[in-house]
C-alpha cells in the first residue's frame, strides 16, 4: 500500500499543511488546539468507529509534527502541553523519531498461518502431510492449524493446490529490516528503539496510519519569519517527486516563495563524497581491510553500527554527501540556518548528532514540504521557471538511485587507475543489506566496495515522500518516473564527473590541497563509534 493516496496521506498532508499554517499566520502555537478540528471536520467519523478518536489521534500527529512526545494516555494534559519549548526557531526534536501512537494501531495479527475459505477438504490433504510438527488437522471436512504446534515454516501454504492458506504478517513488522517491531501487552504494535535506524519504512507501510515520524517544519517557517538567511540544500531524488510539471527551475522559485533564501544541490557533496570515498577505497582496500562499505545512507549505517560492530571501521570515513553540503554553504554563507530538504527520515537522525547538529540546522521531508507548499498555496502551473540548479554533476544526482554511489566512485577509479578492476556489491532494503553484511563478515567480499541502501529502488523510493493522485498511480509507475526523471535531467547535465566540477576543483585549490589531505580528512572524514545525540 506504500505511496498510493488514501485517508491516511490526506491526514499526514493536512497535518502538515497546517502546521505549516500556523506558522506562517505569526507562530501562535495556542492555535494548535483548534487544528484536530480542522483536520477532521464534521461530526461524523471518516475511517474510525469515533469521530472523536480520529480528533485525537490528529491531536497527537500535530503533537509529533512540531517534535514534541505523545501524551500518555493515562492523564489529563492539553494538546499544547510542552509546546513552548517546541515553537522556537531552532532546532528542537524530543527523541525517540520514530513513534507509534498506541491507540491509532490495529494490533494486527503477528507472523502466523491460516486457513480461508477456500479450502476445499481435498483428498490429497497435502498441508497436513508436509507439516513436520503434525500441527494441521481436519476439524468439520476443512483443514485446521493449531497455533501451538505450528513454527511458521510454510510448508503448508505451499503445497496447498487451492492457495488456501495464507501468511499473515504485520506489515509495519514485514515491512522493518531490522526486526524493531514487538508487540506491548495487548497486542499493539511497539518499536524497540535499540534496534530502530529510523529509515520510515514501517511509516510508510501501516494501513492504518499508527506509525508517524517527528518534524521540524514550524521551527524552519519560524526562522524564515525571524528573519535569519535560511538555506535550503535539496537532495538529488527531488527531481520528479513534485510530479513531471515540476522542473528544477520551477522547483526554486517555489522554494524562494516559502521564503528560502537559496537552494542548493546536495549533488554537489555526492560529488566531493565521491571523490573522497574514491581515494578512501585506493588507500585501504586490500591492504588495510579487505573491503569498504559507502558511507551515504545513514540507516545502512546505522544497521552496521548496531548489527555489525566490529565491522563499523570499514565503513568509509567520508562523510554523507549532506554534510559536505551544509559544511561548504556555512563557509561561504557564515551565520546561516542550513535545512537539509530530501526523501529520508533518517536524516532527521542524522542531523542530531553531536559532532552534526552544528552543520545541518533542520531536515524536513518531501512530504513535509509539500505542506509548506499547500500552506502557502503555490499553484506550480503557474510557477515561472527562473533559477536553474546546476551545482552538481550527473554523477551526483545519480546517488539518489540504487548503485548510483558505487558507481560514481568506481568510474572515478578506473578512469585514474584504469588498470584496477574495483568489484561492487550492492543491497536494498535493510533486510538485503543485513545478508549482505554478513557475507562480508564472512569474508565473501574481499576486495569489493560494498553500497546499502535501506529504501528499495534508493532515495528515490525513501519514505518521506509526497504521494501522487490516485489517478498518476492508477496509470503510472511512480517510482519508476521518479528515477526516470533523473535519468532525463541527466542527458541534459553540462558536467558529468565529480572530479569535473569546477566548484570542487577550486575548493580542493584554495582549502583543502589534495583529495585525502590532512586538512581534507580532518573537515570530511568522521569516525563511526556509538555516538549520543
Amino acid at each position: 500500500m506504500r505511496g498510493i493516496p488514501s485517508l491516511i496521506t490526506d491526514i499526514r498532508k493536512n497535518v502538515f499543511t497546517e502546521v505549516a499554517r500556523m506558522a506562517y499566520n505569526g507562530g501562535d502555537y495556542t492555535q494548535a488546539e483548534d487544528l484536530p478540528f480542522k483536520i477532521v471536520p464534521g461530526d461524523q467519523p471518516l475511517h474510525r468507529e469515533s469521530i472523536f478518536l480520529e480528533r485525537a489521534i490528529a491531536g497527537e500527529r500535530v503533537r509529533l509534527a512540531m517534535g514534541l512526545s505523545i501524551r500518555p494516555i493515562q492523564t489529563r494534559s492539553l494538546m499544547t502541553e510542552g509546546m513552548d519549548a517546541a515553537a522556537i526557531a531552532e532546532q528542537y526534536y524530543e527523541p525517540p523519531l520514530i513513534n507509534i501512537i498506541p491507540y491509532a494501531c490495529h494490533a494486527c495479527p503477528t507472523n502466523q498461518y491460516r486457513v480461508t475459505e477456500n479450502c476445499q477438504n481435498c483428498l490429497a490433504a497435502s498441508c497436513q502431510k508436509v507439516c513436520p510438527k503434525g500441527a494441521v488437522s481436519f476439524v468439520n471436512g476443512k483443514s485446521h492449524i493449531d497455533p501451538e504446534k505450528c513454527i511458521k515454516c510454510g510448508k503448508c501454504a505451499n503445497a496447498c493446490p487451492y492457495h488456501a492458506i495464507i501468511h499473515m504478517e504485520r506489515p509495519c513488522q514485514a515491512a522493518c529490516g531490522m526486526d524493531a517491531i514487538v508487540s506491548d501487552e495487548h497486542g499493539r504494535a511497539k518499536i524497540d528503539q535499540d534496534k530502530c535506524v529510523a529509515c520510515g519504512q514501517c511509516l510508510v507501510s501501516c494501513p492504518f496510519g499508527a506509525i508517524v515520524d517527528k518534524g521540524q517544519i514550524f521551527q524552519v517557517i519560524q526562522s524564515i519569519l525571524k528573519g535569519d538567511r535560511v538555506i535550503a540544500i535539496v537532495a538529488p531524488a527531488f527531481i520528479g517527486q513534485f510530479s513531471g510539471k515540476v522542473s528544477p527551475g520551477k522547483f526554486v522559485t517555489a522554494m524562494k516563495q516559502l521564503g528560502f533564501d537559496r537552494v542548493m544541490e546536495v549533488a554537489i557533496g555526492a560529488d566531493l563524497c565521491t571523490i573522497e570515498e574514491a581515494k578512501d577505497f585506493l588507500e585501504k582496500v586490500p591492504e588495510k581491510q579487505d573491503y569498504m562499505a559507502t558511507s551515504c545512507c545513514p540507516a545502512w549505517h546505522s544497521m552496521i553500527e548496531k548489527l555489525f560492530p566490529g565491522e563499523m571501521h570499514k565503513i568509509s570515513m567520508t562523510l554523507t554527501p549532506m554534510v559536505f553540503t551544509a559544511r561548504m554553504v556555512k563557509k561561504d554563507f557564515p551565520g546561516c540556518k542550513v535545512v537539509f530538504v530530501g526523501p529520508c527520515a533518517a536524516k532527521k537522525l542524522e542531523a542530531i548528532r553531536a559532532d552534526i547538529r552544528s552543520d545541518v540546522d533542520f531536515v524536513l521531508t518531501f512530504e513535509e514540504l509539500q505542506g509548506m507548499f499547500e500552506a502557502k498555496q503555490i499553484d506550480f502551473d503557474t510557477v515561472e521557471e527562473q533559477d536553474y540548479l546546476n551545482e552538481g554533476t550527473s554523477a551526483g544526482r545519480g546517488f539518489a538511485v540504487s548503485g548510483g554511489v558505487a558507481g560514481a566512485v568506481t568510474a572515478l577509479i578506473g578512469q585514474e587507475h584504469p588498470e584496477l578492476e574495483v568489484k561492487t556489491a550492492r543491497a536494498e532494503g535493510l533486510r538485503e543489506c543485513r545478508k549482505l553484511m554478513l557475507m562480508a563478515k564472512a569474508g565473501k567480499y574481499k576486495g569489493y566496495l560494498l553500497e546499502g541502501m535501506a529504501c528499495p529502488g534508493g532515495c528515490v523510493n525513501g519514505g518521506g515522500q509526497p504521494v501522487q493522485s490516485s489517478v498518476n498511480h492508477s496509470f503510472y509507475d511512480i517510482k519508476k518516473l521518479r528515477a526516470q526523471a533523473l535519468y532525463d535531467q541527466d542527458k541534459s547535465m553540462p558536467l558529468r564527473k565529480s572530479h569535473l566540477n569546477p566548484v570542487l576543483q577550486k575548493c580542493y585549490e584554495e582549502f583543502l590541497g589534495e583529495p585525502g589531505s590532512h586538512k581534507a580528512h580532518e573537515i570530511l572524514h568522521t569516525s563511526y563509534v556509538k555516538r549520543g545525540y
